[in-house]
């Protein structure tokens, strides 16, 4: 039987009678978050066999991959409580490198982890190209007003309130800033001042266009995406549209009709767009704004670079210089190497502490 995660939710009661043979879950970061109905629904299954597949075992923090490893081995890993006294905390707060190869050692044997390159091998070449895009004076003042209101906004965040509603609070400010970053509009939607980094956007699909490339382009704000869907609308460029919102069967022929021809573009929210979708009729892609966890991100961009592709794929990423963008991306770097060391060229963003994002609206680096 083939079933969907939300079938999965609905029918939770009939689905948990049978006793299985085996189950395999698809795209296993499905059920990351233990206190999701998803997740419940999915613990419920009883087999003899369970399996899961995923290319993000871990997207933001060790408690993920806790909970995978509660559904096709509970016990191992011990309560949640156990793990992260054992575990989580020692290896995400001070990266110690004991509880980390006594965690690497305990999943091993349950881990068949193939990269793209050793499976594929013939698969295009794919490069990455990072693109600073520098602001123009109003958006950098706009943007600085934006950063010093922040840090007032946060002076007294911490005395009062509980470690869950600090973090809330800092990333709220936080997401002000990351959307100035892309467009004053999304912060002032009648200012008059210009996006420098649409300005970049128009440059490359002009570029793009004129040697007859398509391109994906994702954005995770899906207000970025609406402003990038104007300009592209005004722009006379055919295209496709995709966000969390598009119904399913809608979806299906967006898709379709791009594989087809139809359309230079296709527009696509991180997360509606991350996963389960074949589109190899474009060679290029364009992330507007840096995600949190660049595993997110490779996901995305392996839309276009995957079986079926004939063609070289490039990827842009297009970064805001001197803006907390250059900070986010500059975690990347700094966070890689912990997942590295358990899963094998995954990924990990960790759990970031309150003084970490706080350094992120700060100035110096």
């Amino acid at each position: 039987m083939i079933c969907s995660y939300g079938l999965l939710q609905q029918e939770e009661e009939l689905l948990a009678s049978v006793d299985w043979q085996a189950i395999v879950l698809d795209e296993a970061q499905a059920i990351k978050n233990m206190a999701t109905k998803r997740s419940q629904a999915a613990m419920r299954l009883n087999a003899a066999f369970k399996m899961v597949a995923t290319g993000t075992p871990i997207e933001n923090h060790l408690g993920e991959l806790w909970n995978v490893f509660r559904f096709i081995n509970p016990g191992l890993l011990g309560s949640l409580k156990q793990f992260n006294v054992k575990f989580a905390a020692p290896i995400e707060k001070t990266r110690d490198k004991k509880a980390r190869g006594s965690l690497k050692k305990l999943i091993q044997p349950f881990i068949l982890r193939r990269t793209k390159n050793q499976v594929l091998e013939e698969l295009p070449p794919r490069t990455e190209i990072t693109m600073k895009v520098e602001m123009s004076e109003e958006e950098a003042s706009l943007y600085e007003a934006i950063r010093q209101s922040a840090l007032e906004n946060l002076a007294g965040v911490g005395k009062v309130e509980g470690k869950g509603e600090q973090h809330l609070k800092i990333l709220a400010e936080i997401m002000r800033l990351r959307r100035a970053c892309c467009n004053p509009r999304l912060i002032l939607p009648d200012t008059p001042i210009p996006s420098t980094k649409l300005a970049a956007f128009g440059e490359i699909v002009a570029e793009l266009r004129e040697n007859r490339h398509k391109a994906l382009v994702f954005s995770q704000f899906v207000g970025h995406l609406e402003l990038i869907r104007q300009y592209v609308a005004k722009e006379g460029i055919p295209y496709q549209y995709l966000d969390g919102s598009t119904p399913v069967p809608e979806r299906k022929k967006r898709v379709d009709a791009f594989q087809a021809g139809v359309g230079d573009l296709f527009l696509i929210s991180l997360k509606a767009g991350g996963v389960g979708l074949n589109l190899t009729a474009a060679d290029y892609v364009i992330h507007m704004d840096p995600w949190w966890n660049p595993a997110v991100e490779d996901q995305a961009s392996d839309r276009a670079h995957r079986i079926g592709q004939l063609r070289p794929v490039t990827i842009y990423r297009l970064v805001t210089k001197g803006t907390i963008e250059e900070k986010i991306v500059g975690l990347h770097q700094q966070k890689r190497g912990l997942a590295d060391s358990l899963l094998e060229e995954s990924d990990l963003s960790g759990k970031i502490s309150a003084q970490e994002l706080l350094a992120l609206l700060r100035k110096e680096s």
